[in-house]
C-alpha cells in the first residue's frame, strides 16, 4: 500500500526551524499499530493521520514515536496548513475531532493561521522532598523557583536565561517517573519584546526534547496572562530549533498564532 506523506515545520517561517511533523492523509483508518510503525518510523516529535469527514471537517489523531497521544498543537497547525495550502485550498477554516474534542483552525493572513485549543490550568505543586533540586540538576541548570502541575510538570525560573542554559533533557525522565508523569514544561518570563519563553521535555514519549509545542502553550498562556496581566502575549521555545507563536488567553480556550514551512513532500510503501 501507498501512502501519501508531507513534511512541515510548524511554528517555523523556514524550514528547519519551529517543529517538524509529518502528515498522512487517509481515506480511512489504518490499523492503530500499523500507524505507530509509520511514527515510529518516522522518528519525529509526532506524525499526524487525518481522515476527511465532510467539507472542512476531518478526525485526527497523533503519534510520537512511542504513543499515541491525546492533544498535539504543532502537528495540528502543520495538518490545518497542508489542508488550505494543497488538499482543500478553497477552505477558510477546518475542524478536527480528536481525543481532545474539536479543534479548529482558521485561515488567517500571510500564512499566519490560528487554532484554538483546550486550555490546561495549573496548580501548586510541590512533589516529593528536593523536587525542585532534582529538576534543575537533571537539566544541567539552577533549580527553579516554584513547581506546578497540569496534564505536565511546569517549573518556572527567575529569568530567561536560566531557560536557555538548560543542557538537555539529561536525566529528567526518571525525575519525572517519581511522580507518575512524562512531560515538563520548563518557562520563565521573557527577555527582548519577548513576554515569556518556554521549553519542553519528553523523553518517555521518545521525544527528548520537543522543538516548539502547542499543548504545553495551552498551560503556559493561562498561566502568564494572569502573571503579565496581558491577554495576546508573544512567545518563544527557546529549544535548539526554536520557533515563535503568538498567544492569546481566552478562558476556557487557547489561541495560538503561527506560520509553517514545506520541508518535504513523499511517498511511503507500508
Amino acid at each position: 500500500m501507498k501512502l501519501k506523506m508531507w513534511q512541515v515545520d510548524a511554528f517555523a517561517t523556514q524550514p528547519f526551524e519551529g517543529n517538524p511533523a509529518a502528515l498522512v492523509p487517509l481515506e480511512s483508518w489504518l490499523d492503530a499499530g500499523l500507524m505507530q510503525k509509520i511514527a515510529s518510523e518516522n522518528n519525529l516529535a509526532e506524525t499526524a493521520f487525518f481522515v476527511r469527514r465532510g467539507p472542512g471537517a476531518y478526525e485526527l489523531r497523533w503519534f510520537t514515536p512511542e504513543s499515541e497521544v491525546d492533544l498535539c498543537g504543532h502537528a495540528t497547525l502543520a495538518s490545518a496548513w497542508l489542508i488550505f495550502e494543497q488538499l482543500d485550498s478553497g477552505l477558510k477554516s477546518v475542524s478536527f475531532e480528536t481525543r481532545s474534542g474539536k479543534l479548529t483552525v482558521a485561515r488567517g493572513h500571510d500564512g499566519q493561521n490560528t487554532m484554538s485549543l483546550p486550555s490546561d490550568s495549573v496548580a501548586p505543586f510541590e512533589g516529593p522532598a528536593g523536587f525542585a533540586d532534582a529538576i534543575g540538576k537533571a537539566l544541567g541548570t539552577t533549580p527553579p523557583r516554584e513547581t506546578l502541575k497540569g496534564r505536565y510538570i511546569f517549573a518556572v525560573w527567575d529569568d530567561a536565561a536560566a531557560v536557555r542554559a538548560i543542557k538537555g533533557a539529561g536525566g529528567i525522565a526518571s525525575v519525572l517517573r517519581s511522580v507518575d508523569n512524562w512531560g515538563l514544561i520548563a518557562t520563565a518570563k521573557g527577555d527582548g519584546d519577548l513576554d515569556f519563553v518556554s521549553r519542553f521535555f519528553a523523553p518517555d514519549k521518545g521525544v527528548p526534547e520537543d522543538p516548539v509545542t502547542g499543548s504545553a502553550h495551552c498551560a503556559l498562556t493561562p498561566f502568564w496572562a494572569k502573571r503579565l496581566g496581558k491577554k495576546t502575549m508573544k512567545a518563544r521555545q527557546v529549544s535548539p530549533r526554536g520557533g515563535q507563536l503568538t498567544c492569546t488567553d481566552d478562558g476556557a480556550r487557547t489561541t495560538l498564532s503561527g506560520t509553517c514551512a514545506l520541508y518535504m513532500r513523499a511517498e511511503i510503501e507500508v
